[in-house]
């Protein structure tokens, strides 16, 4: 699969979120494959811009801004935003707002946009289960909710103005696994950079969901838009299991949803549902 941009064509990326482990990661890979970029956070880049990449910093929630960024660009790789669960109130301005803002600007810059989404916003699925990428949507946090609105917001665009998304429910993204959870969830950074860059050079896109997986056999997950993009993991948390295996926490709710412990955090039922 190549990564770069085919000789003589001239992209231009926006990516936001650009400060973060993800963002900054992808920003070194992105310009390394030769992708023009536009790169933006609410905080200061860490370290030297990358060779030829451009740096503003913008709050998602300033819709002219946002829109000012994208224009000229090809592609939006959005992976700002609240990263976690907080309250709703931190979640809903960056991560529905900001969202919007997203799209809007892309809409407006004829962009395609790939979106970081979460294995949160199905997360409330149980271990046992093997999903297809059309499963329920079943968020287990208020930020779940804003990635399966991210989702949503997608396939809007997409049948009413035709603007493209590919959204990336990410499962662990890290370095290295570290539990037995991410033995089903782990996400490489390798992988990670390949899926952003298949999804910049794809050709037939739509409104398409790929999980966010690396080649794990014990994965939750299965059917997805990977083949349309060409994108196919090359690494696996699999060399990991027997260090591994062993690491589980001691709360049987977590362990019983593949959302982990987001799906315990303010969790007031008094069990489960059937």
């Amino acid at each position: 699969m190549s990564t770069g941009i085919a000789p003589g064509e001239a992209k231009q990326v926006l990516l936001t979120g650009a400060s973060g482990a993800l963002g900054s990661m992808l920003a070194a890979r992105l310009s390394e494959w030769g992708w023009g970029l536009v790169l933006t956070d609410i905080r200061p880049f860490p370290g030297a811009l990358p060779p030829g990449a451009r740096f503003r910093e913008a709050d998602l929630c300033d819709r002219a801004a946002i829109r000012d960024l994208a224009a000229g660009c090809d592609a939006i790789v959005h992976f700002g935003g609240v990263s976690t669960e907080r309250p709703f109130e931190e979640v809903l301005g960056p991560n529905i707002g900001g969202l919007f803002n997203i799209f809007e600007a892309a809409r407006l810059a004829d962009a395609r946009v790939i979106f970081a989404s979460s294995n949160h916003a199905i997360g409330f699925h149980e271990r046992s289960s093997a999903l297809d990428a059309d499963c329920e949507l079943r968020p287990d946090t208020y930020y779940g909710l804003s990635k399966a609105y991210g989702e949503l917001m997608g396939r809007l665009y997409w049948y009413k103005h035709g603007v493209e998304s590919i959204s990336v429910r990410i499962g662990s993204a890290f370095p290295k696994p570290s539990t037995a959870r991410m033995l089903s969830s782990w996400l490489s950074y390798d992988d990670l950079a390949r899926l952003v860059a298949a999804g910049l050079r794809a050709t037939d896109v739509g409104s398409d969901v790929i999980w966010g997986a690396s080649a794990n056999s014990r994965t939750w997950w299965r059917k997805d838009a990977r083949s349309r993009i060409g994108w196919a993991p090359q690494d696996s948390a699999d060399v990991h299991a027997e260090a591994l295996s062993g690491i589980v926490s001691k709360d049987p709710l977590e362990e019983r949803y593949q959302g982990g412990h987001l799906c315990s955090r303010n969790y007031t039922r008094t069990r489960p549902p059937p």
